[in-house]
């Protein structure tokens, strides 16, 4: 199953962005520090693995309703268009 498919935690996609990637940073310092049980970090890497998708799928979210203004000769907008981000 790809990531896109797997299903978010409800209490996890009730986070922020901000909130999520907080608690995402801390499970990474931890795992990182070394001293969490094995089965503690199986547990928290798949969260962390949850909060990652999460943060991924709201960034996807604001990129979508970013918008680019497009400019006239004369240097006044003259509307919108979706930004290009490839």
């Amino acid at each position: 199953m790809s990531d896109d498919q797997q299903a978010i935690p409800d209490d996890v996609a009730e986070l922020s962005f901000e909130a999520a990637l907080e608690e995402l940073e801390k499970i990474v310092a931890r795992l990182e520090a070394g001293q969490v049980p094995l089965e503690e970090s199986i547990r928290i890497y798949e969260r962390g693995e949850a909060l990652r998708r999460h943060c991924d799928a709201l960034l996807k979210q604001a990129e979508a309703k970013v918008e680019k203004i497009t400019v006239g000769k004369d240097g006044t907008a003259t509307g919108s268009e979706p930004l290009d981000v490839d």
